[in-house]
This record gives C-alpha cells, sequence and structure tokens, in this order.
C-alpha cells in the first residue's frame, strides 16, 4: 500500500534534492539517494518516484517488511535509545518523529523478532513496550522537502540507497541500555544509612 496524502504543484524534487546535496550534508534532509531507497519501499519504483516528484511536501504511507521495519517507541525513551545508539553502538538508520512518537527504521525482520527478545531479556519488563511495525504494516514517513507544518519530520533523515539499518539485537541492545541509563540516574549513593523516623535525636555538642 502506498498512499500521498497532498497534492502540491509537480516539480523535479529529484534534480532539486540532487542540487542541494552538493557540499552540504543536513542530518534531517533527505538526500536523492535517500528519496529513492524510501520510494523502493513501494514495490513499483518507477510510480513511486513519479508519485512524489508531484507531491515533495507531502507525507506518504509506505509499507513495512520488505526494505524496512520501524520501531515505534515513547520520544523520551526514544532519544535515550539514540543516545546510546550514537555514544556507545553503531549509530542508527534513519529516524523520524509523528504525533508524539519517536519511529525507528529497522531491518526487515526485527518487528517479528524483537518482542520475543524483550521476553526474554532480564531487563525487558523495564523497557516501555514499542509499537513494532513489520510485513503487512504501513507507516507515515515525512515529506522529502520539509512543509513547515506540525507533521512528521525527519530526526536522521536517509541521505543513501543502501542505509544500514539496526537488527532486533541492536534494537535491544540500546533499549536495555536506556533503561540502566535512567535507573543509574535515579540511584543516590550515601555512606550513611536512612534514619530512623522513630529515633530520638540528642545534641552532643554539648557533652564534655
Amino acid at each position: 500500500m502506498t498512499t500521498w496524502l497532498r497534492d502540491d504543484t509537480p516539480h523535479d524534487i529529484f534534480r532539486f534534492l540532487r542540487e542541494g546535496d552538493e557540499g552540504r550534508h543536513q542530518t534531517a534532509r533527505v538526500t536523492a539517494d535517500g528519496a529513492a531507497w524510501l520510494a523502493s519501499a513501494a514495490g513499483g519504483r518507477g510510480t513511486a518516484l513519479t508519485r512524489w516528484e508531484a507531491r515533495p511536501a507531502s507525507p506518504a504511507v509506505l509499507p513495512c517488511g520488505t526494505v524496512f521495519d520501524v520501531v515505534n517507541v515513547d520520544p523520551v525513551f526514544g532519544r535515550r535509545m539514540l543516545d546510546r545508539l550514537w555514544t556507545e553502538g553503531p549509530g542508527s538508520g534513519p529516524v523520524a518523529v509523528h504525533r508524539g512518537r519517536m519511529m525507528l527504521f529497522a531491518a526487515p525482520g526485527t518487528a517479528q523478532r524483537l518482542p520475543a527478545l524483550l521476553d526474554w531479556e532480564e531487563w525487558g519488563e523495564a523497557v516501555p513496550r514499542p509499537l513494532c511495525h513489520g510485513g503487512g504494516d504501513a507507516v507515515t514517513v515525512p515529506p522529502l522537502v520539509p512543509s513547515g507544518t506540525s507533521g512528521p519530520r525527519w530526526l536522521v533523515a536517509p541521505d543513501t540507497r543502501h542505509p544500514w539499518l539496526p537488527g532486533p539485537e541492536v534494537v535491544l541492545w540500546a533499549c536495555v541500555r536506556a533503561v540502566r541509563a535512567a535507573s543509574a540516574a535515579d540511584v543516590r549513593v550515601s555512606i550513611f544509612p536512612p534514619a530512623d523516623p522513630g529515633a530520638n535525636v540528642y545534641d552532643v555538642s554539648r557533652r564534655r
């Protein structure tokens, strides 16, 4: 299933994207190669490119399961996952936000495997359960050209025809690291035991 959600004035969006790629790189900006990769998820690649050329500032609904899966998480937890992926891990694939949720694009098969891995993981119960979109599902992806509206937008936009996508084990690792980091931040270490609220308190400063 492929659905473009709004009409705009047709123009050669891919030529525009290629020209904009020269000498510049912005993390949240789709490149011409990235647009071609997204369009390939629709199956009929030529038709998809033609449709997106006509509607460059429109979100699109693309199917999951063949080119990518999507792991849909709470935005605060998702930020923690991205922090771990970029500071301690291998990085991430494309990432978008839509309707108050963060969408991490992952390798096909991740949506089917990740829930089972979380069930087996010791820290799995502490992980806010993600929504996993795989085969038979479709997701709304941000437009190629920012529209300036409150709709979906890219945090890490696709910029190559063959982007690296995290698999279920990498996503699980990021989930666990994010939970552990949050737990560690809540711990307050003291060398003294907690005070007994019922204990008598004496002023020993006057003792001789």
